[in-house]
């Protein structure tokens, strides 16, 4: 007798079929098993699995192979796997029109099926789209909205980041295997992420991030929540790639205006004139979705409810922080007194910036806000 998650797992391998073709397999056999098991001629009966595709599962072996050295590596990561149609598999999800049919997933799986929200935009945001999106995020998540992002640096970098800081949930839906350390300035965002909610994808172990893969991974993002927030996106941003595919599956999309000369929010813009829900507080989300949640503060509009303790900060963010007061200061300044590499006082600046412990300023300079501080 065989491990139905290895049968699952082992026709999740084959190469060349995708979700359409696997959920086309499962109805015409049953189960993955009973699919490994079919003839050549019985598997050419369904329409539109491609030869290579019947002649890899009549021959399963490499993949059966794979699959089981597959499953030991996720035990030993801490990874679950979540196949169609089990009990634990996210609802909502289930219901899209192309729902990938294995979820990976390093952290809390139940997280997948709480009430949550979207919250997407650019990669290059400015420091208004940084604050709106880490503090919009902070407040939904302390009333235990689910936030879900991409990781990706920028908006979905300070959505999640708002959620933990409030000691909320969030999920981050990845374009590559959950092992593969991507973007690496968000590896140690993603160690908090899978400890305070999840981080899934659809892609096996070791799977690179091909950047084909991300608009497909946009549809998990959507498909998992009840409506999408847009913060700055450009006219050829993957956020309205998101953003469509929400409208396409009956859920609501809500964008937030910024500067009407700024070419980050031209695509926001576009959304808002095709009839997205201009939002200005998060009384706007809630009314709309017609949530009841439970206010931490008097007034959902106050502002972002008060911050749990901050992660500590690494030794590169330290230093460079500590040469930071409220006068500007360049970012060239920076990488001499810091004696750190360009690269990695970038990656360092941005993520302090995603922190809301200093602030970028036109000409590539920076400064603390208040009394940030190193403690």
């Amino acid at each position: 007798m065989t491990d139905p998650q290895q049968d699952w797992l082992t026709l999740h391998l084959v190469p060349g079929l995708g979700s359409v073709g696997f959920r086309a397999l499962l109805t015409a056999f049953g189960s993955a098993a009973a699919v490994l098991r079919a003839s050549q001629k019985d598997l050419q009966g369904v329409p539109g699995i491609r030869s290579q595709v019947i002649s890899a599962i009549t021959t399963p072996s490499p993949y059966r192979q794979a699959a089981e050295h597959e499953l030991q590596r996720m035990a030993s990561l801490g990874m679950v796997m979540l196949c169609f149609g089990d009990e634990g598999y996210p609802g909502l999800l289930a219901n899209i029109f192309n729902p990938p049919m294995t979820l990976f997933v390093k952290g809390n799986p139940g997280a997948l099926r709480k009430e949550g929200l979207a919250v997407v935009g650019s990669r290059a945001a400015t420091s208004y789209g940084l604050k709106v999106a880490r503090e919009f995020s902070a407040q939904l998540a302390s009333m235990g909205v689910v936030i879900v992002s991409g990781l990706a640096l920028g908006i979905d970098t300070a959505a999640h980041t708002g959620a933990l800081t409030a000691g909320g949930e969030t999920v981050a839906v990845l374009g590559c295997g959950l092992d593969v350390p991507y973007p690496r300035a968000n590896t140690r965002l993603a160690c908090q992420i899978a400890e305070a909610g999840a981080v899934i994808s659809e892609y096996p172990l070791a799977t690179p991030p091909d950047a084909f893969r991300f608009p497909a991974r946009n549809r998990i993002i959507s498909g998992l929540t009840r409506g999408v927030l847009v913060v700055e996106a450009a006219q050829r941003s993957g956020s309205l790639i998101t953003a469509r595919l929400a409208l396409e599956e009956g859920r609501e999309v809500f964008a937030i205006p910024g500067r009407v000369d700024s070419l980050k929010s031209s695509g926001t813009h576009r959304l808002l004139q095709e009839g997205a829900k201009l939002v200005g507080t998060i009384d706007d989300i809630l009314e709309e979705l017609h949530w009841r949640l439970s206010a931490p503060t008097e007034g959902s509009t106050a502002g972002p409810p008060s911050a749990a303790p901050s992660p500590p900060l690494s030794a590169n963010e330290a230093r460079v922080i500590g040469l930071l007061d409220v006068y500007p200061k360049p970012i060239d300044t920076i990488i001499t007194q810091s004696r750190l590499p360009a690269a990695t006082v970038s990656e360092v600046l941005l993520l302090l910036e995603l922190q809301g412990l200093i602030e970028s300023l036109p000409g590539q300079q920076y400064r603390a806000v208040s009394s940030a501080s190193t403690e």
